[in-house]
């Protein structure tokens, strides 16, 4: 339960609702709404990524899973296609889990407390919060990353938030300042003002509400507060992916369901080149014709990959066995696929190059998801 406010916090909590009702966001795709899945579906989406990144994302994805039960009903290879590009798949895996544990065990309906809701899959202790508040209309506090640079910030606290200690202080400060009424004005208040004042850069102190009682500003600590992680070398990886071609359809495999881009189709990984070339030979694939595209650097967390895609064409047409993960692809489906970001731009692209096919007759006038062909 929330502790009981201070006087402070009630000044400032009340300044933040009435700067969000006149200043605020109040055109988001998922406000105005009480529907729990709803206001969950942006709630996943918007962890770790912008608000105008989501916004189309969210729309589509409400196309085609309108509600909760669509969505535990649905092939998680649909939900990964319909996630592709948004980053952090395990968001997408946790969602559909989410979704069947609501169907299976609440009865269709999502629970209305915190700690229900922080049961389910993929749902943390602010994500829950943030739920409860906006579809319930429950006292409960958030603290997402916007919020911890306000109250560090608002509060002077020196250290990393993602560390254990500071991230209790702020979580100790995010439930003195909930206020008795309006929590919602307050929490979507705390949210825009630190996507749209309050920012990471410079802050546009001069406009924001609570500037006189800022202990960052007072103090000349808005460019250091809150604290950057601790730095360290972020690694390095390279890996090898082989392109293999059959006229304008390449075979693809699909990942394990857990890991970097779980679940998701994605081109053969090779260490290096001599690897590639023991499996593109394998497969029957025409070495000597290689050819090697420009290098692709792709960002995650933890470290940074370069793919050097390697294009492979067939040379013996019925040589090509694929296992029980692989499948073929048209290159022209590939904008749409469930594929990791840095294989979809090198796919598409390929795709922009490539001139038309020809027309194919006959029942293998279109490599089929998952068939195999066998030498004959």
């Amino acid at each position: 339960m929330a502790a009981r406010q201070a006087p402070q916090g009630r000044a400032f909590s009340a300044r933040i609702v009435a700067w969000q009702a006149r200043h605020g966001r109040h055109d988001l795709p998922w406000q105005g709404t009480r529907d729990a899945y709803r206001i969950w579906v942006s709630e996943i989406m918007l962890q770790q990524t912008q608000v105008a990144a989501v916004i189309g994302y969210y729309a589509r994805f409400l196309d085609r899973f309108p509600d909760v039960r669509a969505l535990a009903a649905a092939d998680l290879d649909h939900v990964m296609q319909s996630w592709s590009g948004l980053g952090y798949y395990s968001r997408a895996r946790n969602l559909h889990r989410a979704a069947q544990t609501v169907m299976h065990v609440h009865g269709g309906k999502f629970p209305d407390s915190p700690e229900a809701l922080a049961a389910l899959p993929g749902i943390g202790r602010s994500t829950a919060a943030a739920i409860a508040c906006f579809a319930y209309g429950r006292r409960a506090a958030i603290l997402d990353g916007n919020v911890k640079r306000v109250l560090a910030r608002q509060f002077g606290v020196a250290g990393y938030p993602g560390s254990g200690p500071v991230e209790a202080r702020l979580w100790r400060l995010a439930e003195e300042q909930l206020p008795q009424k309006s929590v919602e004005g307050y929490t979507q208040g705390l949210m825009d003002l630190g996507a749209t004042l309050c920012v990471r850069g410079v802050p546009a102190c001069s406009r924001c509400p609570v500037a006189d009682t800022c202990v960052a500003l007072r103090t000349g600590r808005t460019a250091s507060l809150p604290e950057r992680k601790p730095a360290r070398a972020i690694p390095h990886k390279q890996c090898v992916m082989p392109i293999i071609r059959d006229r304008s359809a390449v075979l693809l495999h699909k990942r394990a369901p857990t890991g970097i881009w779980g679940g998701l189709l994605c081109l053969p990984e090779c260490a290096d080149m001599a690897a590639a070339r023991s499996f593109c030979e394998a497969l029957g694939g025409d070495w000597a014709a290689r050819r090697e595209l420009a290098p692709v650097e792709h960002g995650f967390t933890h470290y940074r990959l370069t793919i050097r895609p390697l294009e492979v064409r067939l040379e013996r047409k019925a040589g090509l066995v694929a296992d029980t993960t692989g499948h073929w692809l048209m290159l022209g489906e590939a904008a749409a696929a469930a594929l990791p970001a840095p294989v979809k731009k090198i796919l598409v692209g390929i795709a922009a190059q490539s001139p038309a096919p020809a027309a194919r007759t006959g029942p293998a006038a279109r490599p089929r998801t998952g068939a195999k062909r066998r030498a004959g």
